[in-house]
């Protein structure tokens, strides 16, 4: 680690095989906490390339424990947290609302580390299990629409970064791996990202796989569709600026998403809403991330993907699918 690090003190990049080497090197326990956490602050310091990224992404799914789910065609929704915004659990809402659409879902989550709550910490409280096994998964994709697939269990190969990342607090190189490494390696992907750079980047990687895809990035910050404005995207042909209007709807008030101060809190907002109690804001930035993920999987319009969403919401159809993994949870 010492000649890595002071090739990046001296502003050089890492080829990827060299990126991918250091990571499984960390995944072995080759090297003692202040030398990973020197290595965390250099990305913190300047931007990663997309030779890096790719080689970090490569050591990770390489090393995870991966679980087969390709006959349902899933899509995975997440956003790369790191935004600074602590809004409510939109992502996690939208995935159960794509599920409650009939559109099969590999959530791919982890706790809070840059957040006050992450998407974990409210699936945890909301009672729903969190496995590896393949069964378990296949019944709640089956039954339910969606499968939970917390980060920790998949990806063992991280333990010795974790408690690192937890004690920073700040978004690390992690939070941008994130919705690359889903175990699931499910062939539809939404993804929000925390800045322009960034976007650009997934677009190249995603450009080179054989998903459908859909980045986003909301042009004030945000690392998902905020409809506090605009939202850049990059999909598998095209890129463009979608508006609140394009989904027939008029902009909101950052301060109506967002979220709670404490677990409970975001727990309460995620049922509210579930249940049909959100305010005309959240449900609408509930439905057009769960639109577009849709509209992702069926070439649809952001629009039409809109609609099917607000039908899921407002049917019940979003919540009967956490009730299903609250039920499947429990046996």
């Amino acid at each position: 680690m010492k000649e890595i690090l002071n090739r990046l003190i001296n502003h050089e990049i890492l080829p990827k095989e060299d990126a991918k080497q250091v990571l499984v090197n960390i995944a072995n326990g080759d090297y003692n906490t202040s030398q990973i956490a020197a290595f965390l602050t250099v990305y913190m310091m300047r931007s990663v390339t997309i030779e890096e990224l790719e080689g970090f992404r490569d050591a990770l799914l390489e090393l995870c424990l991966s679980v087969d789910l390709s006959q349902y065609n899933p899509i995975d929704l997440c956003g790369t947290g790191g935004d600074g915004k602590d809004t409510f659990n939109i992502s996690t809402l939208a995935s159960f609302v794509t599920a409650g659409a009939g559109v099969k879902v590999t959530k791919h989550g982890n706790y809070g580390v840059s957040s006050k709550c992450g998407s974990s910490n409210v699936m945890e409280f909301l009672g729903v299990k969190f496995s590896n096994e393949a069964d378990f998964l296949e019944k709640s994709i089956d039954e339910a629409g969606i499968c939970v697939l917390h980060a920790p269990l998949f990806h063992p190969a991280m333990k010795n970064v974790a408690p690192i990342r937890r004690e920073l607090a700040v978004k690390t190189f992690f939070n941008m791996l994130g919705p690359m490494v889903n175990p699931a390696f499910p062939k539809n992907q939404m993804v929000g990202v925390f800045n322009l750079e960034l976007a650009r980047m997934y677009g190249y990687l995603y450009q080179n796989t054989d998903k459908r895809f859909t980045v986003l990035h909301a042009l004030d910050g945000y690392d998902e569709i905020s409809l506090t404005g605009n939202t850049k995207t990059i999909s598998n042909n095209s890129e463009g600026i979608l508006k609140p209007e394009d989904f027939g709807v008029t902009a909101v008030q950052k301060s109506d998403i967002v979220g709670g101060d404490t677990i409970e809190e975001s727990a309460q907002i995620f049922l509210d809403i579930l249940q049909g109690r959100g305010s005309k804001s959240q449900n609408d930035v509930v439905c057009a991330n769960a639109g577009v993920a849709i509209a992702t999987v069926k070439n649809l319009s952001p629009r039409d993907g809109f609609e099917q969403a607000q039908d899921s919401l407002m049917s019940g159809r979003g919540l009967k699918a956490l009730k299903k993994l609250q039920e499947l949870s429990k046996n």
